[in-house]
């Protein structure tokens, strides 16, 4: 990357992020972790209500949302504390790192690239050898890593 403040933000990033990478392999309960702990807790629905200062039907809605993925942050925050937890918020690269996500867009949009080139080369009777055509992908996809360019994520 020519741009040395942009590579040390990824980098940054990245490693705010690492932290988080363990958390892949965690399932999320079939009835969410509001209800598991809650239950786990022995607390009763009434009990919940009211350190949250909400109905015991309340709390049915915040264990639904939460389960069905609608609940809020602040809702889940919230509750979080009532339970004596904290909600942990963040996110984690899908391949490993933010460096690895911007490498596999680059190479993906190298190869169209060098396709397409490569498709016209070949109606001109100008075909290039499977070397030469990976040699291609591979210095398109460095190319583009190093610029970042906004047409990146197009």
């Amino acid at each position: 990357m020519k741009d040395s403040k942009h590579r040390l933000i990824i980098e940054q990033l990245d490693n705010k992020l690492k932290v988080y990478t363990p958390l892949l392999n965690i399932t999320i309960p079939d009835k969410g972790w509001l209800h598991v702990i809650r239950k786990t807790y022995k607390m009763s629905l009434r009990q919940f209500g009211e350190r949250l200062g909400v109905t015991p039907p309340a709390v049915e809605g915040y264990e639904k949302r939460e389960k069905e993925g609608s609940i809020t942050l602040k809702s889940l925050e919230e509750a979080g504390k009532a339970l004596n937890m904290k909600l942990v918020y963040g996110f984690v690269p899908v391949d490993g790192s933010i460096e690895k996500t911007i490498e596999k867009r680059a190479r993906a949009l190298a190869l169209e690239i060098v396709r397409a080139t490569s498709n016209t080369m070949a109606l001109e009777d100008q075909e290039n050898t499977d070397k030469r055509l990976q040699k291609a992908i591979d210095e398109k996809t460095k190319e583009i890593v190093e610029e970042m360019p906004r047409y990146l994520w197009d």
